[in-house]
Order: C-alpha cells, then sequence, then structure tokens
C-alpha cells in the first residue's frame, strides 16, 4: 500500500458510494412514505441498466411489454375497486394512465430503437420504461395493502423482488450485459484519472441530493409526501392523497434506480441478479441512516464505498462479509438506545 494505490482505491470507493447514495436514498424516500422496505430496489437497477444496454443493440427489450402488461392488471384493478360506482372520469383517469400511457411507451420503443439511436434516446426510453414498472408496481402488490403493518409489507416485498428477479433473468437472460459509456471525456489529475463515466456518477449524485433537497423542502407535493410520511392518517384528514404519495415515491424510486444503474453499466457486466446486492449495499447505507435522514444515508453510502474498495485489496475473499457487517454494530447501537417496551402478556 503506498500514496498512489490509496488514491485509486479512494477514488473507486467514492464513485461506488455514489451509487449506493442514491440507492439509500430512494429506499429512505419510499419508506419515509409507504413504509415499505423496497427490496426490488436493486431490480429497478437491473432493468435499467439492461433495457439501455439492450436498446444500444437496436432491439427492444422485455420490460417494455412487462410495463405493459403491469398496466393492463393495474386497470383491471381500478374497474375492480370502481365497480359500485362507475364514474366516467376516474375510468378515464385510469386508462389514461394504465393504459394510454404503457401503450405510447411501447410505440415509442419500437419507434426509435435501432443500432444507430443515439445514447440520449435509449436513456430515455430506459427511464421511461422502468418508471411505468415502478408505478404500476404499487398500485398492484403495495396499494391494495397500505394499511397493514410493516411485516406484511416486507413480505410483498421479497415476493416482488422474486417475481422481478425470475422475469429479468426471462427478458435479458443469464449472459452478462454492458451498455455504452455516456461520455469519452477523461480528466487528469495527478496520478489520478476521472472518466466522463465517474464524473457522470459524481455530477448525478450531487445533482439528486440537492433536487430531492429542494424538492421536499420548498415545492407543495414534497411538503406532502412529508406529511404522508410524519402520519399518514393526519395526512389523509387533511386532504393529501395518500395514495397518489405512495406513487410518486415509487416513481421517484424507480427513476433513481434506473438512473443508478445506466451509470454502473458501462463500468461493469451487469446480470439479470446483479442489482439485489447492488441494492443490499445501498439498503447498508440507508439503515445506517436509520431510514430518516438523507444526510447521514449519503455520508454512510461513502463509507460503504471506501469499505468496500479497501476491502477488495486486502482480503478480497472476504470482501461482501466485511461490508455487511458494517450493520451489525448499528443494529446494536440502535437496540441500546431504543426504550424498552415489555411484552404483551396474553
Amino acid at each position: 500500500m503506498n500514496t498512489t494505490i490509496m488514491l485509486f482505491l479512494l477514488q473507486d470507493g467514492i464513485t461506488n458510494g455514489a451509487i449506493y447514495a442514491l440507492l439509500g436514498l430512494a429506499l429512505v424516500l419510499v419508506f419515509a412514505v409507504t413504509r415499505v422496505i423496497l427490496i426490488p430496489q436493486g431490480e429497478f437497477v437491473t432493468y435499467g441498466a439492461l433495457s439501455y444496454a439492450v436498446l444500444a443493440t437496436g432491439k427492444v427489450p422485455g420490460t417494455a411489454w412487462l410495463a405493459m402488461a403491469m398496466g393492463l392488471v393495474a386497470f383491471a384493478l381500478d374497474l375492480f375497486d370502481a365497480r359500485r360506482s362507475l364514474r366516467l372520469k376516474r375510468i378515464l383517469r385510469s386508462l389514461a394512465l394504465n393504459i394510454v400511457l404503457p401503450a405510447a411507451i411501447l410505440a415509442l420503443t419500437y419507434g426509435l430503437a435501432g443500432p444507430t439511436t443515439p445514447i440520449a434516446v435509449n436513456i430515455a426510453l430506459s427511464l421511461l420504461i422502468v418508471a411505468a414498472i415502478g408505478l404500476f408496481l404499487y398500485r398492484i402488490a403495495f396499494q391494495p395493502l397500505a394499511h397493514t403493518s410493516v411485516l406484511v409489507l416486507l413480505i410483498a416485498s421479497v415476493g416482488c423482488h422474486l417475481a422481478l428477479q425470475g422475469l429479468g433473468l426471462v427478458f435479458f437472460g443469464a449472459e452478462g450485459m454492458r451498455g455504452p459509456a455516456l461520455s469519452s471525456v477523461a480528466l487528469t489529475v495527478g496520478p489520478l484519472r476521472f472518466t466522463g463515466q465517474s464524473l457522470a456518477v459524481y455530477g448525478l449524485t450531487i445533482a439528486f441530493i440537492v433536487a430531492l433537497w429542494l424538492f421536499f423542502g420548498f415545492t407543495l407535493m414534497g411538503k406532502a409526501l412529508r406529511a404522508t410520511a410524519v402520519n399518514r392518517l393526519g395526512a389523509r384528514l387533511v386532504g393529501i392523497r395518500t395514495t397518489l404519495s405512495g406513487q410518486i415515491a415509487f416513481l421517484l424510486a424507480s427513476l433513481i434506480g434506473a438512473i443508478s444503474g445506466i451509470l454502473i453499466v458501462p463500468i461493469t457486466t451487469l446480470y439479470y441478479d446483479t442489482g439485489f446486492l447492488i441494492g443490499l449495499k445501498g439498503f447498508i447505507a440507508a439503515i445506517i441512516g436509520g431510514l430518516v435522514s438523507y444526510p447521514l444515508t449519503a455520508v454512510a453510502a461513502l463509507i460503504v464505498g471506501s469499505v468496500e474498495a479497501f476491502s477488495s485489496f486486502y482480503a478480497s475473499n472476504f470482501k461482501e462479509v466485511i461490508v455487511f457487517t458494517l450493520i451489525l454494530p448499528v443494529l446494536v447501537l440502535r437496540s441500546l438506545a431504543a426504550p424498552a417496551v415489555e411484552e404483551e402478556k396474553d
């Protein structure tokens, strides 16, 4: 170990930590608003990355058809819920959101996909597809369970993860994929070389953190989400639609996951199940942040990324073990700090 190697490892750790920070922020956002521990966050990463990689080859990813199918299911659920009072306005709104939107995305994907399609168009199509999947996932799996316990929501989250991971194998196969880099620009600072991809990771992470801070602090919708996070019943009493809050939270989480995947896939080969491990490291950062603090989650993510980088140098065989062990002292400290609760007696 010397100064140059240490700088390289620190650079790698900060790059990985920036990705984990994005995922950790998404997990905190979803849990705060809906009480859902979003285990499928890793699948949003995979779907975004591999959809982008497939589009770069000129083909249409199967995720576009998945969004269409999930939209049909969501529309059927809306019709079932409104069977006793069929209002034309409500049906038309559901039709536009659940049928017209995914159909338009599917048509755009078929119309624009090709070997000469610009990278920016492929990125936009990937984000649209994954955002639609995230939106419909909440409607199908979590909105009917919104008032149940956190344990029930966790079980549903695990089920969604397994289903989306299996579908990922069907859509993308078992072989890994890589996508084209967003930029070929490179910057050299001393012994370190920053590629355009790593600069994009840093820039987008900072931009997302600032944007979320502005969104939650200064917009009416952001304040509504914060109110829903504090007290769902109170939010409903003052006229805030908690269902809409959940949809927005899942929409933002799916977009953040897809962007993270698009940032990763030019750097390393991704497989259909890679996102789960990446999402777990974001989950560690979110747990360290208490699933409530965005700044603490971002700082914890950088620590997780740095620990992973140095662990890969000193003990590469135990890298994952060392990273996941970080969660143990945090859980112990939180359990000691939490007030004691007596168990109910029968």
